[in-house]
C-alpha cells in the first residue's frame, strides 16, 4: 500500500472552499484525508512548508503533435513538458496527421497515452472531417471513444449553417464546442497584428475585427441553439467586450486566454523574432489591458497555453514563412504568477481557479478538486522561487518561446498524477 503525506502546505482549492494550512494523505493513488494535522509513520513525507498545494493544474488547449508530427512533439515529450509545468491533465487538439476526426484515431491516441503519457490526456475531436469545414466529423463515434470536446482548432468553420448544425448535433453527447475565431477573408496573408508596428515593420497585418466578427457570429449561433460554446485564445479588446455582453445576456459561453496574450504586445514584432509569431497575433497594449480586465471580472474563465511546439529549423526562417506557435507548458504558471499574481491583478485563489476547476467544468471532466476518495492529482508551488528560463532544460521538443532567458517568479516544485510523483524539483521521475 503506497502512502504519501504532504505536510504543512497552504492548501488552496477554490472548488472545495479550501484555503488553509493543511496536510493531505494519499493512499494507493487516492486522497485519503485532508486535515490540519495528520501523522502517518508509514507514509513518505513531502515537506510543503511555505508552499502552495493545489488541485493538479489543467491545460485545456495543447498540441501534442502525435500522430504525424513527432519531430515537433510526442505524447511522451509533451506530457513530460506538462508535468514539468505543474499540469496533471491536458486536452490535446485534433490538428494531427491523420486528423482526429474519427474513433480510430481517438483510440490510437488513448493507446499511446496509456503507454507513454506522464499526465492525464483528454483528446479533443474535430468538428469537421479533415478540418476542411465541409461536413461534420464522426462526432458520435468519437464521443463513445472518449473525446471531451470538439474543435477545428486553428481553423474557423466558415459555413455558418454547418457551424449551427455542429452546435445542435453535439447536444446529444453533452460536448462543448471550442472555436477558433478568425475571419479568413480579413486575415489573408497577415502574420502580425494590424496597427502601428505592422506598418513600421512592413509585416502584413491581421485586423482585430477578424477575430471579433467570428466571436460575435459563434456566440449568436450558440445563443440560438442553446449550446455551450468556448472561445479559444481571446486576444482583442472587442472580443472581450462581446463575450462580456453575451454572458450578461445569459449565453452559455466561456473563454480562455494564453499567458503570452496577457504578457506581450505587438511591439515585440520589431525584433522580427519568429518565436513571437503566434495565431492570434500579439495585440496592442490596449488589448492586453482589456484581457487583464476580463480575467479580473470573470469574462475570461480559463488560462490555457495553446502549447504549440515546432522544430527549431521550422522557426529559423524569415518571419513570413515561419509557422505560428509558442511552446508554453513550462513557462505558463510562472507567467501567471509573475504577470498577474505578484502585481495584484489576480489573487492566487483566482489564478488557481482559472487553471483548475474552470477548465475542468468547461470540459465536463472530474478534475480540478481536492476530495477524499478521488484520484490524487496535485501540484505543489513555490510562489517566490525566482529563476531564469533555460530552454535547454525544456522537456518539450519545442524550444520556441519568446521568454528564453527571462527572469520569472513562481515554479511548480512537485507534480502528482493519480498519487504518483511524476515531477519533483524540476526533474521528471
Amino acid at each position: 500500500m503506497k502512502r504519501l503525506l504532504i505536510k504543512g502546505g497552504r492548501v488552496i482549492s477554490p472548488a472545495d472552499g479550501l484555503n488553509d494550512k493543511l496536510d493531505i494523505l494519499i493512499v494507493d493513488g487516492k486522497i485519503a484525508e485532508i486535515s490540519e494535522e495528520i501523522e502517518d509513520a508509514q507514509a513518505e513525507m513531502i515537506n510543503a512548508l511555505d508552499k502552495i498545494v493545489t488541485p493538479g493544474l489543467i491545460d485545456m488547449h495543447v498540441h501534442l503533435r502525435e500522430p504525424g508530427f513527432e519531430h515537433k512533439e510526442t505524447i511522451e515529450s509533451g506530457t513530460k513538458s506538462a508535468a514539468a509545468g505543474g499540469f496533471t491533465s491536458v486536452a490535446c487538439m485534433p490538428n494531427t496527421n491523420p486528423v482526429v476526426d474519427n474513433a480510430t484515431v481517438v483510440d490510437s491516441i488513448m493507446d499511446r497515452t496509456k503507454a507513454n503519457a506522464k499526465v492525464n490526456v483528454f483528446p479533443i475531436g474535430s468538428i469537421t472531417k479533415e478540418l476542411a469545414g465541409e461536413e461534420l466529423a464522426e462526432i458520435g463515434f468519437m464521443a463513445e471513444a472518449g473525446i471531451v470536446a470538439v474543435s477545428d482548432d486553428g481553423k474557423t468553420v466558415k459555413d455558418s449553417s454547418l457551424m449551427r448544425l455542429a452546435l445542435e448535433y453535439v447536444k446529444a453527447f453533452d460536448l462543448p464546442v471550442i472555436t477558433h475565431c478568425e475571419d479568413e477573408t480579413l486575415v489573408k496573408e497577415g502574420v502580425v497584428n494590424e496597427g502601428y508596428y505592422s506598418t513600421i515593420t512592413g509585416l502584413p497585418g491581421i485586423p482585430t475585427a477578424a477575430e471579433e466578427i467570428m466571436v460575435a457570429r459563434d456566440i449568436r449561433l450558440a445563443e440560438m441553439t442553446n449550446t455551450p460554446l468556448h472561445i479559444a485564445h481571446v486576444s482583442t479588446k472587442g472580443a472581450v467586450e462581446i463575450i462580456r455582453a453575451a454572458k450578461q445576456r445569459g449565453v452559455e459561453v466561456t473563454a480562455e486566454v494564453t499567458p503570452h496574450h496577457f504578457t506581450l504586445t505587438d511591439e515585440e514584432i520589431t525584433t522580427f523574432d519568429t518565436n513571437i509569431k503566434v495565431n492570434p497575433p500579439l495585440r496592442s497594449a490596449e488589448d492586453v489591458e482589456a484581457i487583464k480586465e476580463g480575467l479580473v471580472d470573470g469574462t475570461i474563465d480559463v488560462i490555457a497555453t495553446d502549447h504549440a511546439p515546432h522544430a527549431w529549423e521550422e522557426k529559423d526562417v524569415e518571419f513570413n514563412y515561419a509557422p505560428f506557435g509558442i511552446s508554453g507548458l513550462e513557462t505558463a504558471l510562472s507567467l501567471v504568477i509573475t504577470e498577474l499574481v505578484k502585481p495584484g491583478i489576480l489573487t492566487i485563489e483566482e489564478a488557481i481557479e482559472k487553471l483548475t476547476i474552470n477548465p475542468a467544468q468547461v470540459l465536463n471532466i472530474d478534475k480540478g478538486r481536492l476530495e477524499v476518495e478521488k484520484e490524487a492529482d496535485l501540484t505543489v508551488i513555490d510562489l517566490d522561487e525566482k529563476y531564469r528560463v533555460d530552454i535547454d532544460k525544456f522537456y518539450s521538443k519545442g524550444k520556441n518561446t519568446p521568454f528564453a532567458n527571462q527572469k520569472l517568479y513562481g515554479k511548480p516544485m512537485l507534480t502528482i498524477v493519480n498519487g504518483k510523483q511524476v515531477m519533483k524539483d524540476n526533474q521528471i521521475l
